[in-house]
């Protein structure tokens, strides 16, 4: 009997000694990144939604933590934090260079930050919802596989705050506070405010430069918000958000280790600055206008010692490589909608300005054969995109019982790129993507629903030197099929969602890569490329049982069978996804609680057939809450599992250059304890 066996039979034992079955109050769950803000039994589409208790208990402090348990997500490492996602098979791996074209879009309280998640920390976080599956009407072009909304915590008219310390090992330390409530009696303006400050050392042994942080995390998150009542009819919600993340960048070894060898260890930062604001009027009952602004400037820098070692590791031979990204992003969007309860239109328009800059420095000298080259060169590119949407949804009931939806986004994308390769690029088109449902309340407690949707992403041109042939990519159309229930049974403390899907894939994208130069690790380039179609089917279920006042379980499951033409997987697209937990909440205040995830192999890329190995991790935490204070102790992959989150397969360890695979391991087991004070 495993360890895991174990944990998972003295929970199940000691839940079974609970004899007392109490009434428990279960609020209604509400999905903010709807137009409308249903609640959940009435939206139609598969959707996950984490809320701030949960995130606060089940992770530390980004959001990567979380992927695993949303079915049939993934996420790639192929940057220090989490910053591309994989929903259903769908989503980008990395992107070096090149412009903007990300499949799964990623808000924080309206601003958009998709394709640099980066900035994803969680502290003072309300809910995380994840969309499944083609967000066409609403979100366009960024958002083909799905979306995700961050919220953080909404201000309130009463007075209240927290004191947050945190501290484990591996040097590990966080440091918050929030504090939020009315600036005037008449309770017409409120606010939120909360800051934090989160190091750790990373997790690697750099044993040639006798350091231990050359992987480090130094992450601070500052979030504003400001709630206005100027009328009766008016509410005006003002969001700032300002992070720096200046992590470093060491995570791939030689032999697949948390031991490095790099004497030149590189950064994976991201500074952003982004606001919103969004205006609400009612203009008569039911008709509501809203209006929702928002700006973001990102400043990204990446960089990577490409060799991964040093004169030592590769004596007699000269290797040395290293190669530098900057990043400079900055984005600006409208967003206007008239509503009623059963009609909306909307306009929206996005312009986005990338400015990138690559230097790639190397020199390789072979004694026994005489032979050398070097490396350096630079490459520059500015690009410009201006996207421009209407968009529209339509409900009618069929009864009171049954509701037909249908949506329509029309959008016109024109872009003007040019780069220091001589490259100047200025194409435009216009996609289409939208839904059809049907909505049936089968009981008061149980909704069905099916759907068919089409999503849509758009096409592009691949920058710098790429492959013959690879220089420009087509349009990628996908639509799903899509039948599932939402139920609320017993009063809402047995929750249980579950959907099935079909999706196809039009000239589908995909990020592939390519070693230019045998001996060169920088000329290994990525690009984009039309793979013809691909197909998608799969199943996943959340059940969430709040069994007593003291106890509560919780269960996801995914099934995916994502292929290409050729009946290969799609890469990141693990077959099976598995997350279960138990929750422990005595009145004395005590708590604890027992975490498991689990994922199968999958393609670590389109270019080559080295795939993960399958992996469970356990995550546990126990702790006593008074009236306004709380303690616990927390142990994040309990058991220590080595799991790989990213692989490349290519040669980079002279004279021959072997093709080899490696991968970048998953963080070890971390201990810490956390103290909070509320007021």
């Amino acid at each position: 009997m495993n360890a895991i066996t174990k944990s998972w039979l003295l929970t199940t034992l000691a839940f079974l000694s609970q004899s007392v079955i109490a009434e428990i109050a279960i609020d209604e769950i509400t999905v903010s990144a709807d137009f409308r803000g249903r609640t959940l039994a009435e939206v139609p589409f598969s959707v996950s939604v984490l809320d701030a208790e949960f995130i606060d208990e089940i992770a530390v402090q980004h959001f990567e933590e979380l992927v695993n348990i949303v079915p049939n997500m993934n996420w790639s490492g192929d940057g220090h934090r989490a910053r591309y996602f994989q929903i259903r098979g769908v989503g980008e791996l990395e992107q070096y260079q090149g412009a903007p074209n990300p499949s799964i879009g990623f808000l924080i309280d309206d601003i958009d930050f998709s394709g640099i998640g980066t900035i994803a920390t969680l502290f003072d976080i309300e809910s995380v919802e994840v969309l499944r599956g083609p967000q066409g009407s609403r979100y366009g072009s960024n958002a083909l596989g799905g979306l995700i909304y961050m919220r953080s915590v909404a201000p309130s008219t009463e007075r209240n705050g927290r004191l947050f310390l945190s501290i484990g090992d591996h040097d590990t330390r966080s440091i918050g506070v929030a504090a939020g409530g009315s600036l005037n009696n008449a309770e017409t303006a409120t606010f939120r405010f909360s800051a934090q400050q989160h190091q750790s050392d990373g997790f690697r042994d750099n044993i040639f430069l006798s350091r231990d942080d050359t992987n480090g995390r130094d992450e601070t998150t500052l979030r504003g918000r400001l709630r206005f009542l100027p009328s009766e009819n008016i509410e005006a919600n003002v969001s700032v958000l300002y992070a720096k993340i200046d992590n470093g960048y060491d995570a791939f070894s030689l032999d697949n280790t948390y031991t490095m060898l790099s004497d030149k260890p590189g950064r994976d930062a991201q500074e952003s600055l982004g606001a919103s604001l969004r205006l609400d009027w009612s203009l008569q009952a039911s008709l509501i206008f809203t209006s929702i602004t928002s700006i973001a400037d990102s400043d990204v820098d990446f960089s990577f010692d490409a060799d991964w070692g040093n004169d030592d590791s590769w004596s007699p031979f000269t290797y040395d490589f290293v190669s530098v990204s900057d990043r400079a992003r900055k984005t600006i969007s409208q967003e206007f909608r008239l509503g009623s309860d059963q009609w909306l239109i909307g306009f929206y328009a996005l312009n986005l300005n990338d400015e990138v800059v690559t230097v790639n420095l190397g020199e390789y000298y072979d004694p026994i054969n005489d032979w050398s080259d070097s490396v350096n060169d630079s490459f520059g590119s500015d690009y410009e995109a201006t996207n421009v949407a209407l968009f529209g949804q339509y409900d009618y009931d069929f009864t009171n019982t049954t509701q037909l939806s249908s949506g329509l986004r029309i959008e016109h994308r024109t872009t003007d790129y040019i780069d220091t390769a001589g490259l100047s690029a200025g194409p435009a088109e216009t996609m289409w993507g939208g839904e059809l449902s049907l909505n049936h309340a089968i009981s008061d407690s149980v909704t069905a629903y099916a759907s068919v949707s089409k999503g849509y992403k758009s096409g592009g041109f691949n920058l710098g030197v790429v492959p013959p042939g690879q220089r420009d990519f087509d349009t990628e159309n996908m639509v799903t099929i899509e039948a599932g229930m939402k139920s609320r049974l017993q009063g809402g403390r047995v929750q249980l969602n579950a959907a099935i899907f079909h999706n196809r894939r039009n000239d589908q994208q995909v990020r592939t890569s390519a070693q230019l130069v045998p001996g060169d690790p920088a000329s290994f380039v990525f690009f984009t490329d039309n793979v013809g179609e691909g197909e998608a089917i799969g199943f996943e279920a959340e059940v969430r049982w709040y069994a007593t006042v003291a106890w509560e379980l919780y269960g996801t499951i995914g099934l995916l069978d994502a292929t290409f033409e050729s009946g290969r997987e799609m890469a990141h697209a693990p077959p099976f996804t598995f997350a279960a937990g138990v929750a422990y909440r005595s009145p004395d205040g005590f708590y604890a609680r027992l975490d498991t995830t689990a994922k199968d192999e999958f393609y670590f890329d389109v270019s080559h057939d080295q795939k993960s190995e399958p992996f469970e991790i356990v995550n546990a935490r126990v702790g006593y809450e008074g009236e306004s204070w709380l303690v616990s102790l927390w142990a994040r992959n309990l058991f220590d599992k080595r799991y790989a989150v990213r692989g490349f397969y290519f040669g980079n360890e002279p004279p021959d250059f072997p093709n080899t695979l490696y991968t970048r391991l998953g963080d070890p087991r971390q201990i810490g304890i956390t103290i909070e004070k509320r007021f």
